[in-house]
């Protein structure tokens, strides 16, 4: 591809090469390829320039004049690189899903992502998701390093979900790639937000630009014509729903008094049976899934549905067809006493209250939870979350979630702190096993923190840990020894 044609502008002479490739990454640069020397927080990719001409890039992208140590390189600037290179990744690759949905906010996404994509399959669409639990098709199930990946690595995989047949998809927005400008050059249909609660204060400065970052999804990303799907009453989002009006956008409001609402509920065993107004009709819902917040996802993902298509009559059948998302809210184990035993996500200080407070209804007996807090991240949750554990649960073991480069013992200490009567178990794999095998009849033990996550991050070791093959091994250990 010429290098007008992926910039979206005239080239004057010998600036009009060939492209053969882009990256911002100097080991992956090939002959004939694009060099993105983007500046980081740790790293400066114009200190990388002379390794990817080497490797024998002819252009390179950068928001500073450098001197070139080749001539027959060609200098592209713009003081928005990381803009710049998504919208040339989305033109590199050209083809993308015909229909677009993206979800942004703190809690949620990948379980409002994931129901998009199983209502869009049951509405007999080729649909896939995108984000934290890999990309999801009928085909294969394939991890990411992020969230959002890198805007490459985005678009080639977009190209390659559009050259399979894939006409919806379902994309996960992180903050980090929202700040990042990863999913400029989406052509979306409809974004949405779920709510904003303390998190990567470790990256972003203040909660406002943590707030800022995501609303970027609907003021750069979300066109014109695109349709926003926001929490009904919420003041974050009501900060957003502004923009969007100035901007032209329409909106559609899910939860409390909104386009898509819940009129009644009740909890039973195997999830919630609920009355609906959808967009001023009244519909059941039978949701074999458990907590209001569910029901909050499972709106959201109703809204973007109807944004981008949907008829609103048809959605409350197919929803009660949907099956729970790995590691939100799953439930790992029955015991054979009655008690049950679930695993989420849950790892920041709202969600861990939102998963307490989902359980109390289904919890005869007492409310346990196993959690932890993640190294390197904001230290300023630990206490928060030791806080929600004490004042929602009747009995708590804080243990070791991913301490990476930190000292474990003083990340528990953290917690402990706020959360007095708890026990401090270290081993993550003990401290299940703890709680499960001091479950009664009608209690109901959460382990919280890591969700669908298959290995533990110790050091800069990732070791092999998944919290519902623990819960099945403590469970198996304790029926075995009930009968032995």
């Amino acid at each position: 591809m010429k290098l007008s044609e992926l910039l979206g502008e005239a080239v004057v002479g010998t600036m009009d090469i060939e492209i053969a490739g882009l990256s911002a990454d100097s080991r992956a640069i090939g002959p004939g390829y694009l060099f993105a020397a983007l500046p980081g927080s740790d790293l400066d990719g114009a200190d990388f320039i002379p390794d990817a001409l080497g490797r024998g890039a002819v252009a390179v992208l950068s928001p500073q004049r450098d001197d070139l140590p080749e001539m027959n390189a060609r200098l592209v600037l713009d003081p928005q690189p990381r803009r710049r290179l998504a919208l040339m990744a989305a033109r590199f690759h050209g083809r993308q899903p015909e229909t677009l949905a993206a979800v942004t906010g703190t809690n949620g996404k990948s379980s409002v992502a994931d129901f998009v994509r199983q209502l869009w399959l049951l509405q007999r669409r080729q649909a896939a998701s995108l984000g934290t639990l890999g990309v999801i098709s009928a085909a294969a199930v394939r991890p990411l390093a992020h969230t959002t990946p890198d805007p490459v690595e985005l678009h080639a995989c977009l190209r390659e979900l559009a050259d399979a047949g894939i006409t919806h998809l379902a994309i996960e927005a992180s903050s980090h790639g929202l700040d990042q400008a990863r999913l400029d050059g989406l052509t979306l249909t409809a974004a949405a937000f779920t709510n904003l609660s303390r998190d990567h204060l470790d990256y972003h400065p203040t909660a406002e630009a943590y707030l800022a970052a995501k609303a970027r999804l609907f003021e750069v990303v979300l066109p014109a014509d695109g349709i926003a799907v926001l929490p009904w009453g919420d003041e974050d989002a009501a900060s957003i729903a502004g923009g969007c009006r100035a901007r032209g956008q329409s909106i559609l409001y899910f939860g409390d008094d909104g386009d898509i609402r819940v009129l009644s509920r009740r909890a039973h065993a195997a999830g919630q049976e609920l009355e609906l107004e959808i967009c001023g009709r009244r519909a059941s819902l039978s949701l074999p899934l458990v907590g209001d917040f569910q029901a909050s996802n499972v709106l959201c993902a109703m809204g973007l549905c109807i944004a981008c298509g949907a008829q609103p009559d048809s959605l409350p059948a197919l929803a009660g067809q949907l099956v729970g998302v790995r590691g939100r809210m799953e439930l790992a184990a029955v015991l054979a006493n009655g008690a049950r035993v679930y695993v989420d996500y849950s790892h920041t200080p709202d969600s861990l209250r939102n998963a307490l407070m989902a359980l109390r209804p289904y919890t005869d007996g007492r409310l346990g939870v196993v959690f932890g807090c993640g190294g390197d991240r904001d230290p300023g949750k630990r206490p928060q979350m030791g806080q929600e554990a004490a004042a929602l649960s009747d009995f708590a073991i804080v243990t070791d979630d991913n301490p990476r480069s930190e000292d474990p013992a003083s990340i528990l200490r953290a917690a402990l702190a706020a959360c007095p009567g708890a026990r401090d178990i270290g081993d993550r794999a003990e401290a299940i096993r703890t709680g499960v095998a001091e479950l009664r009849s009608g209690d109901v033990l959460l382990v919280a923190g890591k969700g669908h996550e298959q290995g533990q991050i110790v050091g800069d070791t990732v070791r092999p840990f998944d919290d519902v093959s623990e819960v099945r091994a403590a469970v198996a250990a304790v029926e075995d020894d009930s009968h032995g």
